[in-house]
This record gives C-alpha cells, structure tokens and sequence, in this order.
C-alpha cells in the first residue's frame, strides 16, 4: 500500500480473511462407447428464388462456420453489366458473397439461375466458400434479394470421435442414434437421473478387439488422447468422477485403463462383472486391487422398445443411481440398498435374505462384488470397492476423501503466490477448518481439523517459498452389519400388577 498525501477521504479495500471453499461437483459420469449412426457436421445453405430461376447455395466447410456466410443478389446499375461476383470479409464474423446481376442494353436484367451458379463456382474466391446449383431447369432470371440473406443450419459434428462432449440435457442424445452403446447407456443413466455426462464416440471397430483397442484408446499420431483416455481432457472444474465404459468393462484391459485414468482424476470406476456365474465375477474381482474399482455382477434385464427383453451390463444404471444419491444424500452416502429404475430384473436371479450369511448375495458382497437383490424393487446391494487396502474399503469413504481432497485443491488458487506470513497461514487454516465444520454439520464427516505443523514449516522451508498445512478428518461409515442383541428376562412380570 502506496502513502501519499490526500486532504479528504478514502476507501481501501482490505482483501484479507478466510475464503469459502465450495465442493467440486461429484456426480459427473465419463461415459465411453460407440454410436456409428451419430450424426455428422452438417452443411449450412440458402435458397433464393422460386421455380426455374432458384439458386441453392451449400458452404464448402461443414460446422457452425458456414452460418457466418452471406449471400447478396443485386441489379445492375448501368446498361450492358456484365455477371460479377466479389466476396467480401470486411464485417467482423461475417462474409458477403456480392453477385451483381448482368442487364442487357436497356439495363434489363438477363442471369438467369444457371449463369449464376457457373459464376459462383468459377470465382477464385466464392468457389472456397461455397457450392452453388441453380434448381428447376435453371432458366429463369434471378431476382434481385432484399439485401444480404443468411446462410444457415450449419452445425458441428455433435459428438466428434474421441473428443469428451459435455450433456448437460437430453437436446443432443437424438444426434447419437439408435445404434452402438452409447443410446441405450445414456437411457439408464437418464432413468435414475439427469447428472452432467461426458460422453466419448469412439469409432466401432470391424471386430471386437479393435473396438476394445479404440475404447481403451492412447494417444493417436497428432499427440490426441483418445479413448478413454480422452476423459483426462475434460474441464478442470467438471471432471468426471464415476467412470463407465458399458459393454466393454468385462474386459480386463478395459476396466484397467478405467481405472488408471480414475486414479488420475480421482473418480471412480464402475465395471460390470462377467455375467455368467457369482464364481466367474468373485474371479474378475480378484484381478484388480484398487479402492477406485467399483464391481458390479449380474447385469440387468430390460425393455427394449421393440417390446423385447435382453441383459443389459449394470454400470450405466449404477453411475446413474450414484449419481441420483450423490444429489439427494450427498457424495458421502453409500449407494448400495437404493433401487435400479428402468429394469425388470437381475440377468441371473440370486438368493438373498436380510439375516441369512449364505446367500449369493451375501457371497458376492463378502468378495467385494455389488450386486443386485428383488425387495421393494430392484436393489443395488453392496458397498465395497476392490480395495486391498481395509482402509478404503467401502466406496463412499474413497469417494469422500476424493471429493475433500479436489475441493481444497481448487478452492485454494488465491493463495498461490501470496507472502507467507502469520496472517496467511491463519487464513488458510480457518478457511480449511470453516469447511470441515460445514461437512461434519451436513454429516459428510465425524469431525476433522486443518493446522500447520511447525516441525514441517521451517526458516529453510519457508525460506524456499514452501508453506505446508496439514489437515485431517473422519469419514462417516455405512451401517453395513447390524446387530439387534435379544435377552429374555423375566424383569417386567411384576408391570403386570401395577
């Protein structure tokens, strides 16, 4: 802060105090699949004219790029004009294509439709632009336009491969069709929710294992992650934090690049399980040991439109619900004993009862497999990630450690840079703490507490520009196992004579 003289008042503006932190969104999906009838670019266009004198004009370059073109159809000024064309790209965002009419003797108009056409497509300039076809028989003078008219309908490929498009409502999922993965997971999302999904189109390949290869993706020649891969490209501040690749993540390279790239953007990973037998899905889960690999087996039968039902892979439904939970119960909730909209049953039906240790249900669950259970509807039944670890075993408490973690990080850009004083660290740490306070008050967590330990904050440390706050915090735990302890007594016989 600058002294300088001043015979009167000022206002200073002290920047200083604690700072909110606010908790990045959890229930975002990264979904991967195919849609091969997904729609493409499409051309802008305009018609002018009517019967044989019309002229349809196309943009050369599909997108929303084509919009920005304008097209003028003048008269001409003076007697024996010749057809002329210019393009002009003077206007901010806007090109004007000028066609000025050729006249005859007495100034009377004579290009008909077809003469323009061949003028558009033979200029050096208008040719790069656009296409131009004259319709009917081409033979009827053009009229001049009531100044310049747009050309429209241009749009971007909705869903481009390997590129992370971000659906916020249902306006673009007709873009993707009706064949490959990508329609019917969308739908099982959409049954338990509307979260905010990030959808990669990967190409179909001619056999299974080049789609595989093109879902699990890498990096192409021109340095693009592609795949699932693609999904470490999203936005910062809207990651994808539940991962699904449905119809593909019963195969184990699948379902471990989902998980490598969880582990890079602290997400989840929803896999579905063999679907064949509780031995063949106890035996998949056995091949991953990560806290972020959430397991699901059987897969669910559904609906199809045609009135047909078919076993559909679990995930897209699973991501859905965790998502619907995420907003009604919070990111710290389990979503295990919530119930699967949209579905008739489990693929392959289990035993199951609330009090009994040897049912299937029980016995997928003892070796970390979600499964489902018929009671009151369709059941998700199973909190347990493929953990090796005990202190990450059940799936909200990763998912809440992750959503704490992420919400610091991105809560904390202000205080980059900033000189490390008293003031400072006391800032942070109550800024920390304030937020601890607000989850334990929300019951996202027992308790926790933010400080800066002087044993790590040395004069060198501190000297070298590195500041370190510690904070710790409790999860809240599912109520995975209850017991009710049942005494008989005879201690109130005597309640029957008062």
């Amino acid at each position: 802060m600058t002294e300088r003289f001043l015979h009167g008042i000022e206002i200073v503006e002290i920047n200083d105090g604690a700072r909110s932190v606010r908790t990045v969104k959890s229930s975002v999906i990264g979904l991967v699949g195919t849609a091969p009838d997904a729609a493409g670019a499409r051309r802008a266009e305009l018609t002018v004219g009517s019967g044989n004198a019309a002229l349809r004009v196309v943009a050369k370059q599909a997108g929303v790029v084509g919009n920005a073109l304008r097209l003028e159809v003048r008269a001409a000024t003076e007697p024996d004009q010749p057809l002329a064309i210019a393009v002009d790209g003077r206007a901010p965002g806007l090109i004007l294509i000028l066609v000025t009419l050729a006249s005859d003797a007495d100034g009377q108009r004579i290009s008909t439709a077809s003469d323009v056409a061949a003028a558009l497509n033979a200029d050096d300039d208008a040719k790069t632009l656009i296409e131009a076809a004259a319709l009917g028989d081409g033979s009827g003078i053009m009229q001049p336009t009531l100044g310049p008219k747009a050309l429209d309908g241009g749009m971007d490929e909705p869903f481009p491969l390997n590129t992370p498009v971000l659906i916020t409502n249902r306006r673009l999922i007709p873009h993707l069709g009706q064949s490959g993965t990508l329609p019917w997971a969308i739908a099982g999302i959409y049954d338990q929710s509307a979260p905010m999904i990030y959808v990669v189109r990967v190409a179909e390949g001619s056999t299974t294992s080049e789609t595989i290869s093109h879902v699990i993706g890498g990096r192409d020649a021109a340095g693009q992650l592609t795949g699932i891969n693609a999904l470490l490209t999203t936005r910062a501040e809207i990651k994808p934090r539940i991962l699904i690749a449905p119809g593909f993540s019963h195969h184990k390279p699948v379902a471990e690049a989902m998980i490598a790239a969880a582990h890079k953007l602290r997400a989840i990973a929803v896999i579905d399980g063999p679907n064949t037998s509780d031995e063949a899905a106890i035996d998949y889960r056995s091949r991953f040991g990560s806290e972020r690999a959430y397991l699901v087996d059987p897969w669910l039968m559904v609906r199809r439109p045609d009135g047909s039902q078919a076993p559909e892979p679990a995930s897209a439904r699973v991501a859905g619900l965790i998502a619907q939970s995420d907003e009604i119960n919070g990111f710290w909730a389990s979503p295990s004993n919530q119930v699967i909209r949209g579905v008739l049953r489990p693929a392959r039906l289990l035993s199951w009862a609330i009090d009994d240790p040897n049912t299937q249900a029980n016995y997928l669950n003892e070796f970390g497999v979600a499964t489902f259970i018929v009671h009151d509807g369709v059941r998700l039944w199973g909190n347990r990630s493929c953990a090796t670890d005990p202190r990450w075993s059940f799936i909200c408490v990763r998912r809440t450690a992750d959503m704490i973690n992420e919400s610091l990080l991105h809560a904390h850009l202000w205080a980059v840079d900033r000189n490390i004083t008293k003031t400072y660290v006391d800032e942070v740490a109550e800024g920390v703490n304030a937020y601890l306070r607000q989850l334990k008050a929300k019951g996202a967590i027992l308790g926790g507490k933010c400080w800066a330990d002087p044993d790590l904050n040395t004069p060198e440390a501190i000297a070298d520009g590195r500041v370190y706050f510690d904070f710790d915090f409790t999860a809240s735990y599912p109520a995975e196992h209850i017991t009710f302890r049942s005494r008989m007594v005879g201690d109130y016989l005597e309640e029957i004579f008062k």
